[in-house]
């Protein structure tokens, strides 16, 4: 292959380089577009055929249906690995030693406690407000608690921030799921590991003991691992984009949990319930929907199959199955919702309408059924999805300022009106 590829617009002729990954994906570097053809530039809506970045986080190739964070495939992590030292992978490029885990863990725990003030904003909203909307104003208020710029070029300042908001922004997403069921606020326990924490800040009642179910604590887990990071999504290029402003590390986060909000990103999960929450009212009759579902004239859309990136099975969704059946048996519960998503799966996987598109249930099927049975309530599923990317997003961050990337800043093509002159009000 050549190094270079052409261009012809009209008589003339540009030359462009190639840019060549490590896993042989190869892009064309246009940076010099503009200028060399005096004005031209490309237009790509939904940025689907375009590279923002050059990056060393994480790998996807969706034909293929392989999914790997610095080189680690997702299979093996989610098998071997806690979320823990996934996030340490991530953010820090290699899966810590012993000593390096048990550091960064107890220094996230140095930094566990919240400002009281925080709590005060968190009073001012009603029951009613949307988990996700008060997890991006809480992270974003947290930049007023800690004023203090990074500086990138110090590993410590770095480190400091990256281990802070780690450490708050569980009790965060705590704080949230308990400000909506009315329970009081907590904190976690130091002898606890990092997901296990998660989970005592969540589910812990005030006049009961809390124990650790290890099968929910695996399922979590793994849930954790498999959202911690996805390549250049809709959140993660927020965060990018928004970092290239050289905005602060909590605000940049913010502005990525607004972008996962929508049902289209990380709101899928809450759509699935919701999906089946529909077909319940109506019956419950899933032979129906799925035909619904075939039929192109009907404008029912079928949740949590098939995804935009993977054109075959979602690796993430092989892994969540087991975990999705695990918590099923082991909790014994009697919901027809969740009885309705086992009949939906079991006919996509069987009927060829489904199988010959590839059309199989995906990450975000299996995670809304996992959160439903743990008694998570429906709005606060995309808050779970938040926490767990929470890694991913820390790494492409430190990794977009440490490679001092320019400020973003796309092209449009215009096509309003020419010039007009202007008309006095009078004579409009």
């Amino acid at each position: 292959m050549s190094d270079k590829a052409k261009l012809q617009i009209g008589d003339n002729s540009y030359e462009f380089p190639l840019v060549k990954g490590t896993e042989n994906e190869v892009a064309i570097n246009i940076q010099t577009l503009r200028v060399a053809t005096n004005g031209v530039i490309t237009i790509d809506p939904g940025y689907k055929n375009t590279g923002s970045c050059e990056s060393a986080v994480t790998f996807l190739d969706g034909e293929k249906g392989i999914l790997r964070y610095r080189g680690y495939a997702i299979e093996e992590l989610a098998e071997k690995a806690d979320f823990l030292e996934t996030a340490y992978a991530l953010i820090f490029g290699n899966l810590p030693t012993k000593v390096e885990l048990e550091k960064f863990h107890s220094d996230i725990k140095s930094h566990s406690l919240v400002d009281d003030d925080v709590r005060k904003i968190l009073e001012a909203f009603p029951k009613t407000a949307h988990p996700m909307g008060v997890l991006s104003s809480l992270t974003s208020a947290l930049t007023a608690f800690n004023p203090s710029s990074v500086d990138i070029n110090s590993r410590e300042e770095m480190y400091s921030a990256i281990v802070r908001i780690l450490a708050k922004f569980p009790v965060l997403v705590g704080w949230t799921m308990r400000k909506k069921k009315g329970l009081h606020l907590n904190y976690g326990k130091n002898s606890l590991g990092y997901v296990e924490n998660i989970m005592y800040m969540m589910f812990k009642q005030p006049n009961e003991d809390f124990e650790v179910n290890p099968i929910i604590k695996n399922a979590l887990d793994k849930l954790l691992i498999l959202h911690a990071d996805h390549e250049q999504n809709c959140s993660t290029s927020t965060v990018r984009i928004v970092g290239s402003s050289h905005a602060g590390l909590f605000a940049s986060l913010s502005a990525g949990i607004s972008a996962l909000w929508g049902p289209l990103h990380g709101g899928a999960n809450q759509a699935v319930l919701e999906m089946l929450e529909a077909i319940k009212e109506d019956g419950g009759d899933t032979k129906k929907y799925m035909a619904k579902a075939k039929d192109k004239n009907d404008p029912f859309r079928l949740m949590g199959f098939g995804h935009r990136v993977y054109k075959n099975f979602d690796p993430r969704a092989k892994i969540i199955k087991k975990a999705a059946d695990e918590v099923l048996n082991d909790l014994g519960v009697n919901d027809p919702i969740l009885e309705i998503a086992k009949g939906l799966e079991q006919e996509a996987l069987s009927d060829p309408y489904f199988v010959d598109r590839k059309l199989y249930p995906n990450v975000d099927f299996y995670s809304g059924i996992i959160y439903r049975a743990m008694g998570i309530p429906t709005d606060m599923f995309t808050v779970m999805f938040a926490l767990g990317r929470l890694p991913g997003w820390i790494a492409q961050w430190k990794e977009m300022r440490l490679r001092k990337e320019p400020i973003g800043r796309p092209r449009q093509i215009y096509t309003g009106e020419n010039y007009r002159e202007f008309v006095d009000l009078e004579k409009r």
